[in-house]
């Protein structure tokens, strides 16, 4: 169920009594309180997290995601929890109310999403039924026109079904609609809410990525540099690129963190021969190219977008057997050292 500012949201009277993921969402999109709220949302200075930087941020502690990862943290560990790096991506905040006890995940595809949520909320309570969450949205855009060429509005056009954006957080909407539990909706930065156009009409997300302090449940825009979106930087985003292929990780996200112990488990994912071969064909290809074949908004990627690609390519050139990666089978750990910095246990 999805409350807002305390009452059961409903979608219009005219809508079907089991409206769908579509429905929800334009309706949502419409709300005057999820409106001011994302108002106030990117009236918020975008902060950036860099793990080299002294002017004090390395003395807070955090827990940064990558795309299709999630992560469960204890405020009493971990002062922000975020991610970033997101385009038609979506990250969806659940925090506990009572507890403080904080999940993030970076949400890429529609099929993700129902055993996500299942996997976030069992990491949040016993009985999540008996719980109420604050929930937030941020991410994706208007990756499609969302415009006929007569001008007429997004309801009356089928275009939006096209991108990526849209069928994501309709099935978002639609999955925290449809369950028992409690989601109260804080921030809803989506779709056109979190879209931004140059002179040319070209579209933009407004914010790549954000950051929840987890003692206040503030959320906030951020941004991470190299340094800062760690531990196992490289490793980790070649696992998220594998692991489409991998049966275990199928309809899943990404288990990073081990919230009990404030460390991070990278859990095992092999890559096959043909990744390889994949890698060694796309490693000399020219930066549009790549841009073409391996982004789903190819004109809104990061600057060093191509560059990581073309690292975890390298990695995979020098290690083509995955069992060097994870020797027997074996989750990568990493603790947290007495000046916050991720150290390989």
């Amino acid at each position: 169920m999805i409350f807002i500012e305390g009452h059961s949201f409903s979608t219009p009277s005219s809508s079907p009594s089991q409206p769908q993921g579509d429905d929800i969402l334009l309706a949502l999109l419409e709300s005057p309180n999820l409106i001011s709220a994302t108002s106030s949302f990117k009236a918020n200075p975008e902060r950036k997290f860099l793990a080299s930087d002294e002017s004090g941020s390395e003395r807070s502690k955090w827990v940064y995601i990558f795309q299709k990862e999630y992560a469960t943290v204890d405020p009493a560990l971990v002062d922000f929890v975020g991610t970033d790096e997101a385009t038609t991506c979506v990250g969806l905040v659940i925090r506990n109310k009572k507890t403080g006890m904080t999940s993030v995940a970076h949400m890429d595809s529609p099929e993700i999403v129902e055993m996500g949520l299942s996997q976030m909320l069992s990491s949040l309570v016993a009985n999540s039924l008996e719980t109420e969450f604050e929930v937030h949205l941020i991410g994706g855009f208007e990756d499609v026109s969302l415009q006929q060429g007569n001008g007429s509005a997004i309801s009356e056009s089928p275009a939006y079904l096209d991108g990526y954006s849209f069928p994501l957080c309709s099935k978002i909407v639609h999955t925290l609609w449809s369950r028992d539990e409690k989601f109260h909706l804080q921030t809803f930065c989506v779709l056109g809410h979190n879209t931004r156009r140059d002179s040319d009409g070209n579209t933009y997300p407004f914010f790549n990525g954000f950051v929840v302090e987890t003692a206040s449940g503030i959320v906030i825009p951020a941004i991470f540099d190299r340094t800062s979106r760690c531990p196992d930087e490289l490793v980790r985003r070649i696992r998220v690129s594998v692991s489409y292929e991998d049966a275990n990780w199928k309809e899943k996200l990404l288990e990073t963190y081990d919230c009990g112990s404030d460390c991070f488990k990278i859990a095992p994912c092999r890559w096959t021969l043909r990744q390889y071969h994949i890698a060694l064909s796309l490693l000399n290809c020219s930066d549009s190219e790549i841009l073409s074949t391996c982004s789903t908004s190819p004109t809104a990627e990061a600057p060093d977008f191509v560059d990581n690609l073309r690292r975890q390519w390298s990695y995979l050139m020098e290690h083509p057997h995955w069992t060097e990666t994870f020797p027997m089978k074996q989750p990568r750990t990493f603790a947290r050292s007495c000046d916050g910095r991720w150290i390989r246990c």
